[in-house]
């Protein structure tokens, strides 16, 4: 019993796909939280463009 106990612990054939799982998962989460960011860096001054292009008007 003991021996199988070890040889899981030493296996590292899964270790890989676990790495690249979290890393993944991080990734994702950056890219969301600076897709946010952009967003509403862009929304107000949209904003502010479409509320002065209704006022505006033609001769």
């Amino acid at each position: 019993m003991f021996s199988v106990l070890s040889r899981f612990r030493d296996d590292e054939v899964g270790a890989v796909t676990v790495d690249w799982v979290v890393l993944t998962a991080a990734v994702v989460g950056m890219c969301v939280v600076v897709i946010y960011g952009i967003r509403t860096a862009a929304v107000d001054p949209a904003d502010g463009i479409g509320a002065y292009l209704s006022t505006y008007e033609i001769e």
